[in-house]
């Protein structure tokens, strides 16, 4: 049989814990609504030939709820071409999105010329390659932390030709 102090013990632990998990539901629910930043792609161009390969570059729109700035962590992003990833890459530290207002982010991607080429050789009718860009925008929320927005778009992009070369 449990003495009166431990019960009273038990009692208290019992009203911290509750007390525990309503704080808890609490604050999930407020940072729930705390509004992120949104963003789209706005566009995906080829740039050019480099002595590296093919650049495409991505005008990727974002949209900052707050009006302070907040700083972007990185970018990363994956371009496939049916399901085979032909780019992907990372860019550290690109900036800070401007304070009440939308940010244009230009997101160079580098396609290596061995898969350029066998690109080419499979879509040789039309130069144009269907493909999917997955882009994910990590940002440091104060009181939140990092949260990583992702953001995808699909389309044609071309596929440069000789006279791209010279």
């Amino acid at each position: 049989m449990a003495s009166a102090d431990e019960k009273v013990v038990e009692e208290k632990a019992s009203v911290i814990s509750s007390l525990l998990d309503k704080a808890k539901g609490f604050f999930a629910e407020k940072l729930a609504n705390i509004p992120t930043p949104e963003a789209t792609v706005d566009d995906v161009d080829f740039k050019g030939v480099t002595r590296e390969g093919v650049d495409y570059h991505a005008k990727v729109s974002v949209k900052n709820p707050y009006s302070q700035s907040i700083p972007i962590c990185q970018i990363s992003y994956i371009l496939k071409s049916a399901t085979r990833t032909i780019a992907s890459g990372t860019i550290p530290d690109p900036g800070s999105l401007v304070g009440s207002g939308t940010t244009v982010l230009d997101v160079p991607v580098k396609v290596a010329y061995s898969i350029a080429v066998s690109l080419m050789k499979d879509m040789c009718t039309d130069w144009d390659i269907d493909y999917q860009l997955d882009i994910g925008l990590t940002f440091d929320i104060p009181v939140v932390g990092d949260i990583t927005i992702p953001v995808s778009t699909q389309g044609e992009i071309k596929l440069p030709s000789l006279r791209d070369f010279f």
